[in-house]
């Protein structure tokens, strides 16, 4: 069974990112399935729901871009992932340039490279 993933990245920034996680997800070799459960609205309860949203899911990944640190959904997603000790992991979106940590990263959580097999090492626990 494929691992559940809870994918958060910059939404007004990094929506190609998305798009590029979730394809690699549909590949035949692919040991994992992307959850795209985000919310664009900022409904009152949007917080709660991402929690029931990660909660469902196995490992969380979170894209890091140019401007992740001031996204504040994915720091609220991370902080999250953090409260429910749930596994993740910070992915270097872009190739070029410098990708940051959302605020609510601990400094000890490093930027992974983002290639399909360290991709599937990391979703497999490798980090």
């Amino acid at each position: 069974m494929a691992t559940r993933v809870f994918m958060s990245y910059d939404y007004d920034h990094d929506d190609d990112l998305k798009n590029a996680l979730a394809g690699q997800a549909k590949l035949p070799d692919s040991p994992f399935e992307i959850s795209d459960w985000s919310i664009k609205d900022a409904s009152a309860d949007w917080k709660q729901k991402a929690r029931e949203r990660i909660r469902r899911c196995q490992v969380v990944t979170v894209i890091c871009g140019y401007y992740t640190d001031t996204a504040t959904g994915v720091s609220v997603e991370v902080g999250i992932a953090q409260e429910e000790d749930k596994p993740y992991f910070l992915l270097q979106g872009r190739a070029n340039g410098t990708c940051v940590k959302p605020k609510a990263a601990k400094s000890s959580d490093k930027i992974y490279t983002w290639t399909w097999d360290n991709l599937k090492k990391l979703i497999g626990g490798a980090r």
